[in-house]
């Protein structure tokens, strides 16, 4: 599948990973579509960045945290769009016991049932008899994570979802995984660098944004990958 013109949309991707994905895939040839949700401003710059409306790139803006507000955004979108990339989502570190059902709907509402009506919609919206979509994921998918309970199961869902659909809309449409190891800080936790973490992995740094962004094109542009998942993650998954 060619990166060069397709139209890609990808949520969450005003700023951090998101935002280097749009770079990666524009800079393939793509015309990007740049979702955001309170970040519009810095979603425009990025867009001028890429070559703005003259280069085919533009911005839309959704709150994912609702499922429900998906069809309208897919009312704005355009019918050749041929890549989804599914990169929004929240983390709130919460275990069993401390985690409320606020905060619990709110990860599964924007980190599995998101995704999944985002892949549904875009395959019922787009002409092309190819499609590709790239989930974000989490390398902790293979663990048991005891502090982080709502995150965690949400992106495992995400996983088996991904596999799920790879089946269900084959051959037309190609679905995959993306699961990263530590590549920012988390919102907050700036000041810490990460230090505690990164002396824990094999290769003993953070994943380099743009090996991850190039990963992302990867299994977006094979045609003969679909229903995996790909640790980008430092050799995190390995501890």
């Amino acid at each position: 599948m060619k990166t060069a013109d397709a139209t890609v949309l990808i949520t969450g991707a005003a700023k951090r990973v998101g935002a280097e994905i749009a770079r990666t895939f524009a800079a393939a040839g793509a015309k990007v579509i740049i979702h955001c949700n309170t970040s519009r401003t810095e979603a425009e710059q990025l867009a001028e960045e890429l070559g703005g409306e003259a280069a085919g790139h533009s911005v839309v803006c959704c709150d994912l945290s609702n499922p429900e507000n998906i069809p309208a955004l897919f009312s704005e979108l355009p019918r050749d769009l041929s890549i989804l990339v599914n990169n929004a989502s929240v983390f709130n570190r919460q275990d069993i016991e401390h985690e409320t059902l606020s905060c619990a709907r709110e990860q599964f509402d924007l980190n599995f049932w998101s995704p999944v009506e985002m892949i549904r919609h875009f395959y019922r919206h787009s002409t092309p008899s190819e499609l590709a979509v790239v989930n974000l994921l989490d390398q902790a998918i293979i663990r048991t994570a005891h502090d982080s309970f709502s995150y965690s199961l949400s992106k495992k869902a995400l996983a088996e979802a991904t596999r799920t659909a790879a089946l269900h809309y084959a051959p037309r449409m190609r679905v995959n995984g993306l699961a990263p190891g530590p590549v920012f800080p988390p919102h907050g936790l700036e000041h810490l660098r990460m230090e505690k973490t990164l002396k824990t992995l094999p290769l003993g740094r953070p994943v380099n944004p743009h090996d991850l962004a190039e990963a992302c094109v990867m299994l977006a542009s094979n045609s003969s990958i679909t229903g995996s998942i790909l640790f980008v993650d430092c050799g995190q998954s390995l501890i």
